[in-house]
């Protein structure tokens, strides 16, 4: 191979790389479930619905995380807590 052809798989190699890294820096913006589905009430008693929204320890993910708007947050986070009060869903997993 002469030395030309080395320095263009090189090049071709770190525009590859930075594209990647591009990528990676501009994430999707996550769009609202309760939004695109048009799902007006939530009820607490949906425990499997409502487990999507919570971490693995048992807390409630935030809005940056799950993607909701501010509405569909609040009622979230009310049905998560009254569905821990009525001891469907666990306050705290250790």
């Amino acid at each position: 191979m002469s030395k030309e052809s080395t320095r263009r798989k090189k090049k071709i190699q770190a525009d590859r790389d930075s594209s990647k890294k591009l990528r990676e820096m501009f994430a999707r913006k996550k769009v609202c479930k309760f939004c695109v589905k048009k799902i007006k009430e939530l009820d607490y008693k949906d425990t499997a619905f409502l487990k999507t929204f919570m971490a693995e320890s048992g807390r409630i993910l935030p809005r940056k995380n799950t993607g909701n708007c501010p509405k569909h947050q609040r009622l979230t986070t009310k049905a998560v807590k009254r569905a821990r009060n009525a001891g469907l869903l666990p306050f705290m997993v250790r």
